[in-house]
């Protein structure tokens, strides 16, 4: 079902006031969260030495914005709340892009890697196909997109935040007609049953220039 525009900006709006109005917390709650094979899955299909233009879309107060660069990368961070941009320009001193999801303005072209960890699923689910053509068009030829999600089915409110959540199938719908090749995907936590894995964690990559 199509939401009108007014109800895409309540969307946005309400869950941006969400962050902004506790991104202290959000920030102690999420800073020492083991996130290690999500790099992993993100980082393996690049050469090992190879040194990266990332975008981290919904980059929060920083944490993996600071991790790409300890290891060398250039990596640009993108969030809609102005809080957490500012909270990730004093922690990082990287480029932080102030950008809704919704009205993304990406050059394109510019990027080796875009890692959106627990970020895309606020995007509903009429509004995910252009956000991933836009996302694609900002990737170099032969890039990589790693999103990691709370899987589910269907979309709505949860307190003041908006989710849209999908299965590993679902999900690869979307990808593929957005001209992504599935690479790997995997659940998280790992090691535990699949009950007990909430995350959904999926690597994709834009098709390499023709020779």
């Amino acid at each position: 079902m199509e939401q009108k525009t007014d109800e895409l900006t309540q969307i946005e709006t309400v869950t941006l006031s969400h962050y902004n109005q506790n991104a202290e917390a959000f920030w102690h709650g999420t800073k020492d969260h083991d996130v290690v094979q999500n790099y992993e899955a993100f980082l393996a299909p690049f050469p090992k030495d190879q040194k990266l233009d990332i975008l981290d879309f919904g980059c929060g107060p920083g944490r993996d914005v600071k991790y790409f660069q300890s290891l060398g990368h250039r990596p640009v961070g993108l969030d809609g709340s102005d809080v957490f941009c500012n909270m990730a320009r004093s922690y990082t001193g990287c480029e932080i892009l102030h950008q809704k999801f919704l009205s993304l303005a990406l050059p394109q072209h510019a990027y080796d890697g875009i890692f959106a960890n627990a970020s895309l699923f606020h995007v509903p689910s009429q509004e995910l196909p252009r956000v991933l053509d836009e996302l694609q068009a900002a990737l170099r030829p032969g890039g990589i997109l790693f999103l990691s999600n709370p899987r589910g089915e269907g979309e709505g409110w949860s307190g003041q935040r908006y989710g849209h959540y999908l299965q590993l199938d679902s999900s690869k719908v979307f990808m593929e007609n957005a001209g992504f090749k599935v690479l790997d995907h995997y659940y998280r936590p790992t090691g535990k049953p699949i009950h007990e894995q909430p995350w959904l964690a999926i690597v994709v990559m834009k098709p390499p220039a023709r020779q």
